[in-house]
């Protein structure tokens, strides 16, 4: 693929700026493997997932935080500039953010300090398919100066939180450190520097302050570990190389590293094509970090992790994500690839609901990934004509699954006598809403969900469709039972009353809430609802759930409505799909307000209008990429994981939809 220019990087002004405001935005790299570095404008973390090598262990899982930050001072002559800002409790110490005056996300982050009459400037990377990371320092200046670096380990599950100890021990070595944990028998970290000189001075330090994590409800102190500091002089113009790993190793190739990961963003780019814009080029950058290695029983494959910080690969988020984050930037080897990896692993027609965090069998509790499966396996012969891999690959696990949704398998899922597929209890939580708090299932919508059964229609369409020649016998049954299902969803799920779709019917009856389901379903190209009636589903949906940044889970008008996700895990859960905006939901309601306008030139000037706030958001949050989700309420702040697949995934493909003015 050719390569393309990456547009002009997100740049902070960091002189005279809040330190609160630099302690929002957050900075991530990763490296294909599941392991990432990530930390705030400000320097100090907000967050226990924030550190400077967060290994993973079972590729693309079992994720350790290894170092979690650095005190740095400068020195120049007999004076010391920090470097370094901590949070503690309402107070930053020390303080150097007052020297820091530029920070710039690019191929990875990089700061700038200004020490007197001495410019620093400090880059992060990571090296690639490797649990290794690096920070350079350069001095430009009139004078030779020296660094003190002093690291601070945590050598923990990156979901926790590490209390001051005697557990842990420092081995010092020709070039660096050993630290390790004894007792836990973790993955021991390796400090190195050459031309540097380690000076032994273990300490504790307590209760650094995690913020973010205690505006979610969690723990927000936590003890580090140092084995000590590093000295190292530098003449002007020159650069040195701190490196952390799993294992002793040698300095990285900074440069090299940086220019392969450029070079592939550059290819991401060039992927969505030159018309694109701007914000739609960093959207295809954004897309890097999600694409992880994971092995399977016939060897190195390609997976998606749901979001950064914290969650693995899900299913359904794959299948949401993969047109957006492979097949619309040029990556068709990468989007097969996932592919097998999830059909590799289907059990009784289900696709796994995600992998385990910790390398253990996968887990099978959802009633939809299966089907955005389908669409995936779908999408992807579309956009490469592969009918080769659908005959090879695909056309029998989209079968088995689609039999056994009728047939019945786990968690009741089946189709009734009408056609429609019902499934779960008021136990479960099967749907992409699976919010649960105290054993309570927030928004269970057991029965019969309303884009469940659209995307069961569409998946019989397509087996039909793609069987024919193949199987004619197949393509005859599921085209006759794409038809009866047809006509019992429209049957049963228009709400003549509201002018919109029943989001689920229940063993109790039809619910009317008014949620963004429907939107997926309108989007299907084999909607079998009149036009009239889907333009007023949408009208709807646009009137009440529409915000700048997605979709809300329920309308402001619904007595259960949640405008403030709060500072509790249960008022977070119980706000996740009661009114949380969702980015990720403005990709089907895009699709489907394009198509039933025929995309017409005002139609695609409305949803280019829709878009335009994602444009400042990608410099507010994690920058670069768009959030998992937001407040219902205005200003709708973001919340949830920093970087999220589908997020990135759907705003890029509805943006790539309004410029190419087709459903792609």
């Amino acid at each position: 693929m050719p390569h393309a220019a990456l547009p002009e990087p997100i740049a902070v002004d960091c002189r005279g700026l809040d330190p609160a405001a630099m302690l929002q935005r957050e900075w991530l790299v990763a490296n294909r493997l599941g392991a990432y570095a990530s930390g705030t404008v400000l320097g100090a973390n907000s967050r226990r997932y924030h550190g400077l090598l967060i290994a993973a262990t079972l590729p693309p899982v079992g994720r350790q935080m290894m170092v979690s930050n650095l005190h740095e001072q400068l020195v120049v002559g007999s004076r010391r500039y920090d470097l370094s800002t901590f949070r503690f409790t309402d107070t930053y110490h020390p303080e150097g953010f007052r020297h820091l005056v530029r920070f710039v996300n690019d191929a990875g982050p990089t700061w700038e300090f200004r020490c007197g009459d001495c410019t620093v400037t400090k880059e992060v990377t990571m090296a690639e398919n490797a649990n290794v990371s690096a920070v350079r320092y350069r001095v430009e200046g009139p004078r030779s100066v020296k660094l003190l670096v002093r690291p601070f380990v945590a050598l923990r599950d990156f979901h926790g939180t590490r209390q001051a100890g005697s557990d842990l021990f420092f081995a010092a070595a020709p070039g660096g450190v050993l630290v390790e944990d004894r007792l836990l028998h973790a993955p021991p970290v390796w400090l190195g520097w050459e031309g540097a000189t380690f000076r032994s001075d273990a300490q504790w330090w307590h209760r650094f302050e995690h913020p973010t994590d205690m505006l979610r409800g969690q723990e927000g102190y936590e003890d580090l570990y140092s084995p000590g500091f590093f000295e190292h002089a530098l003449e002007p113009g020159q650069a040195a190389q701190l490196t952390f790993a799993c294992e002793r190793t040698g300095p990285i190739d900074f440069d090299g590293t940086l220019a392969a990961r450029q070079q592939r963003l550059e290819r991401l780019v060039a992927g969505v094509g030159a018309p694109a814009d701007r914000t739609t080029k960093r959207l295809a950058m954004a897309a890097d970090p999600f694409l992880v290695v994971r092995d399977t029983r016939a060897g190195s494959s390609t997976s998606i992790l749901a979001g950064y910080h914290w969650f693995a690969d899900w299913g359904r988020d794959t299948f949401i994500s993969l047109p957006g984050l492979t097949l619309l930037t040029g990556q068709l080897d990468r989007a097969r690839q996932i592919l097998l990896t999830f059909a590799e692993a289907i059990r009784d027609g289900m696709v796994p609901n995600r992998f385990d965090d910790y390398g253990g069998s996968p887990h099978y509790n959802s009633i939809d990934a299966s089907m955005w499966f389908v669409h995936a396996v779908d999408r992807y012969i579309r956009t490469t004509g592969d009918t080769d891999a659908w005959r090879r690959d695909f056309m029998a696990p989209v079968g088995a699954i689609l039999r056994a949704y009728h047939d019945g398998t786990h968690f009741d899922i089946h189709a009734d006598a009408d056609g429609l597929v019902a499934g779960g209890n008021r136990e479960t939580q099967l749907t992409w809403m699976d919010a649960k708090f105290a054993g309570q299932a927030i928004t269970p919508r057991e029965g019969k969900a309303v884009e469940v059964n659209a995307l069961y229609l569409e998946g019989l369409h397509i087996m039909a469709e793609r069987c024919r020649g193949l199987d004619d016998k197949a393509a005859d049954h599921f085209a006759a039972e794409a038809q009866r299902v047809g006509e019992s969803f429209a049957r049963s799920f228009w709400y003549a009353e509201g002018g919109y779709l029943y989001d689920c019917l229940g063993p109790n009856g039809p619910d009317a809430s008014l949620r963004p389901n429907q939107a997926i379903a309108i989007a299907q190209r084999h909607c079998p609802l009149p036009i009239e009636q889907q333009r007023s589903a949408l009208q709807r949906v646009a009137e009440q759930l529409l915000t700048p940044v997605g979709l809300r889970t329920l309308a402001p008008t619904d007595g259960r409505y949640c405008g403030s996700l709060g500072v509790t895990w249960e008022s977070r859960d119980r706000a996740y799909h009661q009114g949380t905006v969702w980015p990720w939901l403005i990709g089907p309601f895009i699709q489907a307000y394009l198509k039933v306008n025929e995309f017409s030139d005002a139609a695609r000037a409305q949803a280019a209008r829709w878009l335009e706030p994602f444009d400042a958001h990608l410099e507010q949050a994690g920058l670069g990429s768009v959030s998992e989700i937001f407040a219902g309420d205005a200003p709708h702040a973001p919340a949830g994981c920093i970087a999220q697949a589908w997020s990135v995934a759907e705003v890029l493909r509805a943006k790539l939809m309004v410029q190419r003015g087709m459903i792609l």
